[in-house]
């Protein structure tokens, strides 16, 4: 598996976890909880963006080298 692959599977990953854990701390009335969560979220849609740069990166670097 490729690094960008893993960095998409485990950023997808951070964000349901984040938004369930968001759900769950708007649910509950915690502030914290629901805080926590939206910053889980936010860094597994980054890991998502860091893998597709990766991925832009590695192809332009085949087409310069090839």
């Amino acid at each position: 598996m490729s690094d960008s692959s893993r960095d998409r599977i485990e950023g997808k990953t951070d964000e349901v976890g984040g938004k369930i854990k968001s759900g769950f701390g708007d649910l509950t009335g915690d502030e914290q909880t629901q805080a926590e969560g939206e910053a889980q979220e936010g860094q597994g849609k980054l890991k998502q963006g860091v893998a597709d740069a990766k991925d832009k990166i590695d192809d332009l670097v085949k087409k310069v080298t090839n």
